[in-house]
């Protein structure tokens, strides 16, 4: 698919991540405008609620943008998320008629503060990526019983905690929990000292269902994608995860990028999972392509000093898709709300510099990542900037999602 024109100059160059191929959702403010829902487009932010009041949006009967979340448009359903598209493109494509009353809605968004897209109603991350698995189980248990014996038969996952999901540029504080290392008989209460990013992309179910969903049906429900980066401490985890898996080594935060990348941009970028080694249960099977090819990438900044290009990888490596994810979350009957988000597990690749988590480019800790400030890290340092970009790349066009950065600040003082 070839780039769309806008009338916003920004919008056509191939460096920005928000052509009007794009038109992602999020939520802004600035000095004179409250918190409101916004579709970003070139360096431009086109004001929905503005767009609303002024009836040059005018989607159903009861407003949907008078609230600083997109909740309200997830509940409408698939139809309105279609029908929202085709006018935001009308009013904002080259040719569009009724450019002159959409012109005073345009926020640069320089001069703007964005916030979480959306209340998040319940979050659950997977642990899905074949590569990740398998580095991390080589590691803990060596190569011939590097995965699980269910790996291969359906997505495994853990219910998080949506209260700590926070909007990229929240500040992330170093936790404590109980540490045990091999040579001490009993834990010590301190702040983690094997604090770690996990790079994923999350997936936000739209429509809510109350019974069972086939992975169309699941597709189907999803609205749209985030950068989502999954804070991990692993010394926390490493003492509390048996038998009942992670709990508080993921509960200090997780980062999501501030715009919503629709499906419906997404969909010139789909592509397949990759061969199963084992055939899937009839419910997960692939009906067709439901992974996307996503370039991705992360860079690590020690304070006051240039950032390090640490990782990048592709989404298309992970094994199993998101609809997958959501249809296997559903097979006991669990209803899924407008607003859940689904992290979809570390995304590495076959090489070292694929690898999206320092417990794998360190091996560890067993062998120190060097950076180009002449640094070394094994695992994150207070002050150290993380930051999550990723796009798809079209024809003279990407689809960006932004970024998604956090800082990492001191532990709390000890009570």
């Amino acid at each position: 698919m070839p780039l769309k024109r806008s009338w916003i100059s920004s919008a056509n160059t191939a460096d920005t991540d928000f052509p009007l191929n794009n038109l992602p959702y999020g939520v802004f403010s600035t000095p004179a405008l409250d918190a409101r829902c916004g579709v970003a487009i070139g360096d431009m932010i086109f004001d929905m609620q503005a767009a609303e009041e002024q009836g040059v949006i005018d989607l159903t009967d009861e407003p949907l943008f008078d609230v600083p979340f997109w909740n309200e448009l997830m509940e409408q359903g698939p139809a309105v998320w279609t029908a929202l598209r085709n006018r935001l493109t009308d009013l904002l494509a080259e040719s569009a008629r009724d450019r002159a009353m959409v012109e005073p809605l345009m926020v640069p968004m320089g001069e703007a503060t964005l916030h979480m897209p959306l209340v998040v109603s319940e979050y659950t991350d997977f642990y899905a990526g074949r590569h990740h698995a398998t580095n991390v189980g080589t590691m803990f248990r060596g190569p011939e019983n590097a995965l699980p014996p269910n790996w291969l038969h359906m997505p495994i996952g853990y219910n998080g905690r949506a209260s700590s999901v926070v909007v990229s540029g929240t500040d992330i504080r170093r936790p404590w929990g109980q540490l045990k290392s091999p040579d001490h008989d009993v834990p010590a209460y301190l702040p983690s000292r094997r604090f770690d990013l996990e790079l994923e992309m999350g997936a936000i179910v739209g429509t809510s269902s109350s019974g069972p969903l086939t992975v169309d049906q699941a597709d189907a429900a999803i609205f749209g994608y985030v950068l989502l980066n999954d804070w991990s401490a692993r010394d926390i985890q490493a003492w509390e995860y048996q038998p009942l898996g992670p709990f508080q080594a993921k509960a200090t935060a997780t980062s999501i990028s501030p715009w919503i990348v629709t499906k419906a941009a997404l969909d010139p970028f789909r592509t397949s999972t990759p061969p199963r080694e084992v055939p899937l249960l009839d419910h997960l099977k692939d009906t067709g392509p439901m992974l996307y090819d996503i370039d991705l990438s992360v860079t690590l900044a020690p304070a006051d000093k240039p950032a390090t290009m640490i990782a990048q990888t592709n989404y298309k490596e992970m094994y199993y898709s998101s609809a997958q994810q959501l249809a296997h979350h559903a097979t006991s009957g669990c209803p899924m709300n407008a607003g859940d988000l689904l992290g979809s597990g570390t995304i590495s690749g076959p090489t070292k510099s694929e690898r999206g988590s320092l417990l794998e480019l360190s091996w560890g800790g067993k062998e120190p990542l060097s950076l180009d400030s002449g640094d070394t890290r094994t695992f994150l340092e207070d002050g150290d900037t993380l930051t999550l970009a990723g796009h798809a790349n079209g024809d003279g066009y990407k689809i960006g999602f932004g970024t998604c950065t956090g800082t990492i600040i001191p532990a709390l003082k000890a009570t």
